[in-house]
């Protein structure tokens, strides 16, 4: 009998064991960690900034669809918004911020998707610093615009024969290697054949241009123009809407900043009245890590 009440003792002790064993200090039952759960967790709920204006939220939006980060609805397009977006499986929130200010928010989100002449005016070199880099798109190539009516002066040509040449082509390629790249099929020697360079001499050519790249490829345009003695005036700028109204009121003759898509949507919504008249550059959008240093939270 006593050998039986030993038995009966060491049983009980056991079990009093075990449930220690599977309480915390407080008394309560420790958590089963479901390891795969907790991992898909930690991908939830990143956030990303992207571009606010239209043209350039679509093109971020579409550079984290290639990237398999979204899915956008079947024909978003080039105007496509956060609205767009059909799925989300990282439940990704997306913090719409104005696109000069990408760079100085970079820090307190997880990404930021970021113009390159943004990135590259904060100190970032997109080539290396990007997490990922969109293709040479060429309908996001930047441009060169006039008022509507200016297409064809002697300004005009003369300015865009310049921004064409293989001086530009080359100083592009070595002062940002990759970060920009010229979009120019055929650089020439930086003059028009139909210019009357005579009649322009002594005359000031101004152009509205963001500081980088685009007022830094315009002062290799200056050299040239300054050869026929044709005075080029930059003009910076650092938001996107006054280097346009500045073309529409005249006060300055062309400017160069932008993509096309960009300046569509902008006649459409202010009423202006700017053309294209020639692609010079392209700046791949790239996203880049603010909390986080890979894409591995979001693949």
């Amino acid at each position: 009998m006593k050998k039986v009440l030993a038995l009966l003792l060491v049983f009980v002790l056991a079990l009093g064991v075990f449930a220690a064993c599977s309480k915390q200090d407080d008394g309560k039952e420790t958590p089963q960690v479901d390891e795969t759960a907790a991992t898909e967790e930690s991908a939830d709920g990143l956030q990303i900034a992207i571009p606010n204006d239209t043209t350039n939220e679509a093109r971020a939006l579409s550079l984290l669809e290639n990237l398999g980060v979204i899915k956008l609805k079947e024909g978003a397009g080039i105007t496509a918004t956060i609205l767009d977006i059909e799925e989300n499986p990282h439940n990704i929130d997306f913090k719409e911020v104005e696109a000069a200010q990408l760079p100085g928010v970079l820090q307190d989100v997880d990404y930021a998707v970021i113009n390159s002449n943004f990135a590259i005016d904060a100190g970032l070199t997109p080539a290396t610093d990007a997490l990922a880099l969109e293709g040479a798109y060429s309908a996001y190539g930047n441009i060169v615009a006039v008022k509507e009516g200016n297409e064809e002066t002697d300004k005009t040509k003369a300015l865009v024969a310049a921004l064409e040449s293989q001086k530009v082509a080359d100083f592009i390629t070595e002062k940002y290697s990759g970060s920009v790249l010229s979009v120019v099929e055929n650089p020439g020697d930086g003059f028009a054949e139909d210019v009357d360079y005579d009649a322009l001499a002594g005359e000031t050519i101004s152009v509205g241009a963001s500081p980088t790249p685009h007022a830094e490829i315009l002062a290799v345009a200056k050299e040239i123009l300054a050869e026929k003695d044709i005075t080029l005036n930059v003009v910076e700028f650092t938001d996107y809407v006054q280097p346009n109204n500045a073309v529409e009121s005249g006060e300055v003759d062309a400017n160069y900043f932008q993509h096309n898509p960009y300046l569509l949507d902008f006649n459409e919504n202010n009423g202006t009245h700017i053309n294209a008249v020639s692609y010079i550059h392209v700046e791949p959008l790239g996203i880049y890590g603010g909390k986080q240093t890979s894409l591995d939270p979001i693949k």
